[in-house]
């Protein structure tokens, strides 16, 4: 019988929980499980509105938003009041994971895998490991850890941590992070949905690149955050634009107050910015129409952007930036590299980075640098069109269900091991 899973983290499928990677990793994660076979439970803070429960997947998934009373009191996002939600879900989630999850599927003769995600959920693991331990049924379930980030790291006991679970993370990069904790981590990276291996729709891509005209254009898609290097991306369009070059800077954000910060140095370095509002998941051609009659300098896309404009735009882009100062996986490259996009990416060391074989890797702080590998693949379309081919190469290796295979193979071991 294989193992139910259930998924624990703060993001998740609804509007209201979906703010950046962890929420793609969990929701493409859990469809890929239950493509396995799997059945999938995934507890996240979520909308208040919502229901507590929801089945989906002819009831293989099952969503637990938790902690709603407390949302409701801060309807921004899941990260509104955050500190709140972190100490009441170390408090409730134990008790309910034991009780309500682990305990009735072992007397059902079924081991529980469960995979806790990020630092909020630290406390968490720890205390369904004890309360399993004084209950004589630790061997009911294998506990794992997983760190996507280093966010929150001093709030942390990874003595404790290790002790009760399998501490696992997705990169090199975060794997060296959690060494320095004192931490031997294993790496199993991230993946990507399959349907972002589909081909983009060749008609979506040319209606992209007409909004697009003839100005080169740059695509970002990253949460405000001055890891994801907002100013040199900004600084970097205006020295095209100082040159003569008419860029054009596509950009969808996140809701934070470092967002004024981005806006002002926009506009400080002589750049227009437009704000384009869409009704939520608005269609390519919608999205094309506002792109083609903007005139700014910067297009803000402030709507939620869903899938088919959001690859067209990988696509069609001359440039995807996901070049962040600090990278621990890298998950919007690898979307840019399946749409056949050419990803821009940071000195992080992506462990899917090839410089010049499937992306570019910005390799100063110099904003100058954005336009000589501009220049360089306008006059090179032979470069250019490898990049994106072995872009999409690449991008087959990283699909959840190989990623999956790896899971499994890691779930037994530490069965095995009793842990």
């Amino acid at each position: 019988m294989l193992p139910l899973v259930q998924l624990v983290a703060f993001e998740g499928p609804d509007r209201y929980s979906f703010v950046g990677g962890l929420a793609t990793r969990m929701n493409d994660l859990a469809e890929a499980l239950v493509d396995r076979g799997y059945t999938v439970r995934h507890l996240f803070v979520g909308d208040p509105e919502r229901p507590h429960v929801e089945e989906r997947a002819g009831g293989k998934l099952l969503l637990e938003r938790w902690g709603q009373w407390i949302s409701a009191y801060h309807p921004r996002d899941v990260y509104d009041g955050e500190m709140g939600k972190w100490r009441d879900f170390g408090r409730t989630v134990p008790p309910h994971l034991v009780d309500d999850v682990i305990i009735p599927a072992a007397k059902a003769g079924q081991r529980t895998v469960v995979l806790f995600e990020d630092w909020q959920t630290a406390d968490a693991a720890v205390g369904t490991a004890l309360l399993l331990t004084m209950g004589e049924r630790r061997s009911a379930a294998s506990l794992f850890w997983n760190a996507n980030n280093t966010y929150g790291f001093g709030a942390v006991d990874f003595a404790s941590l290790e002790q009760a679970t399998t501490i696992t993370t997705v990169s090199r990069f975060m794997r060296a992070a959690l060494a320095d904790a004192g931490v031997d981590a294993a790496v199993l990276p991230n993946g990507i949905a399959e349907r972002w291996l589909r081909p983009v729709a060749p008609a979506d891509v040319r209606a992209v690149r007409a909004a697009f005209g003839d100005r080169p254009t740059l695509v970002k898609v990253a949460r405000f955050d001055p890891d994801k290097r907002w100013d040199w991306a900004i600084d970097a369009v205006a020295a095209m634009k100082a040159d003569g070059l008419r860029p054009r800077f596509v950009v969808r954000g996140s809701r934070a107050d470092y967002a004024d910060v981005v806006w002002r140095r926009a506009r400080r370095r002589g750049l227009s910015v437009d704000d384009l509002r869409l009704p939520a998941e608005a269609p390519v051609p919608a999205v094309t129409k506002a792109i083609a009659a903007s005139s700014g300098d910067v297009v803000h896309l402030d709507f939620f952007v869903s899938e088919p404009p959001l690859r067209a735009l990988y696509a069609a882009a001359d440039g995807v930036l996901a070049n962040s100062s600090k990278e621990p996986f890298g998950l919007v490259g690898l979307e840019v590299m399946a749409c056949g996009g050419i990803a821009y990416l940071g000195r992080t060391g992506e462990d899917y980075a090839v410089p010049y074989g499937n992306c570019v890797v910005v390799q100063t702080g110099d904003p100058r640098e954005l336009g000589s590998h501009l220049a360089f693949l306008a006059e090179r379309k032979d470069v250019a069109s490898r990049i994106r081919t072995e872009g999409q190469t690449t991008a087959k290796r990283f699909a959840w269900p190989r990623i999956v295979d790896a899971l499994e193979v890691t779930w037994d071991a530490a069965a095995r091991l009793g842990k």
